[in-house]
């Protein structure tokens, strides 16, 4: 199966530009990113089993093209997350929290946390798009809860004084 590389631009471009961000942390690196992954994939020879498959290869893609970037010391000066924060739009201060705290934790729970809870993968699915076991994916899972547990319980804290 093939899809029209526009047409997946479209409808995955937030997503892959997500995925990106959260290892990147520069939204121009990320926007680098996005557009190398679809690049790749207009010239990929690949077929793929469904939409799903594309997304998960697309996702892949993406996040180890940011660890490719933020490895070779290419990237620019991280932006503040609050400077960024601002360009997003969220439903209420508790998602716009949440995802600051996401966006605070080290970048093997974040991706984990991402493709989880923003991208709604499975476990297993996560193994195979991050090439993990999927009890290596559990224990991120769950010690980036537990970091997150904390960070909100004392951000909560704070507001309370």
């Amino acid at each position: 199966m093939r899809l029209d590389t526009h047409q997946l631009f479209e409808t995955y471009r937030q997503n892959i530009y997500a995925a990106a961000f959260s290892v990147c942390k520069n939204p121009d690196d990320a926007e680098d990113v996005t557009q190398e992954t679809f690049l790749r994939y207009h010239r990929a020879n690949k077929q793929f089993e469904s939409e799903q498959h594309i997304k998960a290869w697309l996702l892949r893609v993406a996040i180890n093209g940011a660890k490719d970037v933020w490895r070779a010391g290419r990237r620019r000066n991280e932006v503040p997350l609050e400077d960024y924060m601002e360009s997003l739009p969220f439903e209420s201060p508790e998602s716009s929290a949440l995802f600051e705290a996401v966006m605070a934790l080290p970048n093997n729970y974040r991706s984990v946390i991402h493709l989880f809870y923003y991208e709604d993968y499975t476990v297993g699915e996560i193994a195979d798009i991050l090439h993990l076991t999927q009890s290596n994916v559990k224990v991120r899972l769950n010690r980036g809860r537990a970091l997150l547990k904390e960070k909100l319980r004392e951000d909560w804290n704070d507001d309370e004084s």
